[in-house]
């Protein structure tokens, strides 16, 4: 079987915008430069058409260049509109997404290939399974307001369709924030995450060691010395996942995730990268035997890039460590691993190390049209003190290759092939493998 679907923004292909030049006084008396080709063409006092051909343009460029690239992003909008002068515009995008798959010799449990969801001790019900899904579809609306006391304010809603259980088909909130002088209020990608350094997967989840989730957070970015440096900071809502025992009990957290980052990119359009991720974070529990509150510290840190090497060779890698952070690798995510209960003292709970990598590659074989990727990730639990239980998560791996074709520019097919296998603490294992295609259609 094979797999043909395209994930909106996969192509990561940076566009040249050409940006109508306006100065800060209203149109009505401006000079509006516009360029045609090679050539700029400024005009003193333009015709109405000329100024509203011109407040269009600046509209374009400024909802151009909000565009997000990198892991399972959406493209360009194809309808904006803006008023006269430009201090508002609005455009409405998103896309539709069809991807079926096979799995054979192993089946996770879950829409997606999460290789944690592999059943150890599979069946005959675990052995084969077709699917077809369209939940990943995507649209989204985003205002700009050009204004004076902040600037560029943006305002960004967007929506799938994986809000309940599998195939159901329910309107979920993926995003909603405003964002002004490098400030984002809302919810958005988790600030750990690097979106650029995820490789282009037709399965949603990806690399089992990436940490592609959303949070409610607080955020400032900034960047400086030309583009070559940006750093950001965050507060987010955290969300604990941990194995409470017989003498704790979960109780509503007290302090948010605190992830920050620093990153240097190079190249003539500041490309390629290499940023360093951490995060600190307290995980509240209360104690039944003290009767009182109690908390652990919780760390991480994480190493990504993305690499143009050559013009049709692009790298990425990530590498993450630290302790009760299962909500920031995604093979862990929701599986009670940010803490258990000490196998030497049950009556104490402890953090648990965890680490994870993945390295991948993709090569452009047509220009824009066609490319090929591959890549391997990992993510593994540490023994602290022992384990807790022999069917606890130990390690789990991720192997993928696939094929996108942009059948048009706003029609691309892919074929993908993946394999995953899950080893719990007692050393059992088991693997599965899958088959997609997608077609995925932006507008």
């Amino acid at each position: 079987m094979f797999a043909v679907c395209a994930a909106a923004g996969i192509t990561t292909v940076r566009a040249q915008f050409y940006r109508p030049v306006v100065n800060a006084t209203p149109l009505s008396n401006a000079v509006v430069c516009v360029e045609a080709g090679d050539t700029l063409v400024c005009l003193e006092e333009p015709t109405r058409a000329v100024r509203r051909q011109a407040a269009h343009a600046a509209a374009m460029a400024d909802q151009l260049s909000e565009h997000r690239t990198g892991f399972q992003q959406a493209g360009h909008p194809r309808l904006v509109f803006s008023q006269r002068e430009n201090r508002f515009s609005f455009a409405i995008g998103g896309y539709v997404a069809l991807r079926t798959s096979y799995d054979f010799d192993g089946s996770p449990s879950s829409i997606d290939f999460v290789t944690s969801a592999i059943p150890v001790s599979g069946d005959y019900a675990s052995r084969q399974r077709l699917s077809m899904d369209a939940s990943t579809s995507l649209l989204y609306v985003r205002g700009i307001i050009n204004t004076q006391a902040l600037g560029r304010v943006v305002v960004y809603v967007s929506t799938d369709f994986r809000g309940g259980a599998a195939w159901s088909y329910t309107p979920a909130l993926r995003e909603a924030y405003v964002s002004f002088k490098g400030l984002t209020f809302g919810r958005d990608v988790t600030t750990f995450c690097d979106l650029a350094a995820g490789p282009t997967t037709i399965d949603f989840q990806g690399p089992n060691s990436y940490n592609f989730t959303f949070a409610t957070l607080i955020r400032y970015e900034r960047s400086f010395a030309r583009d070559h440096f940006k750093f950001g900071v965050a507060a987010e809502m955290p969300d604990v996942s941990g194995t409470y025992g017989d003498d704790f009990d979960p109780i509503p957290q007290r302090m948010p995730d605190f992830p920050a980052y620093i990153q240097y990119a190079w190249g003539p359009w500041r490309n390629s990268h290499l940023r360093l991720t951490g995060v600190v974070r307290n995980l509240y529990m209360y104690n039944t035997l003290t009767e009182s509150s109690t908390s652990l510290f919780g760390w991480g840190v994480q190493a990504s890039t993305y690499i143009e090497a050559t013009p049709v060779l692009t790298l990425y890698g990530s590498g993450v460590y630290g302790e009760g952070i299962t909500n920031y690798i995604q093979d862990l995510s929701g599986l009670g691993y940010d803490f258990t209960p000490d196998p030497q003292d049950p009556a104490r709970v402890q953090t648990m190390p965890m680490w994870g990598w993945y390295g991948a590659a993709r090569i452009g074989i047509l220009p824009q049209r066609l490319f090929l990727s591959a890549g391997y990730s990992e993510a593994h639990i540490q023994h602290k003190n022992g384990f807790y239980a022999d069917n606890q998560y130990r390690n789990g791996q991720y192997v993928f290759a696939n094929a996108f074709y942009n059948l048009t520019p706003r029609c691309i097919l892919a074929a993908e092939y993946l394999y995953g296998s899950r080893e719990n603490m007692n050393g059992a294992k088991n693997h599965a493998n899958r088959v997609s295609m997608q077609i995925q259609y932006n507008f």
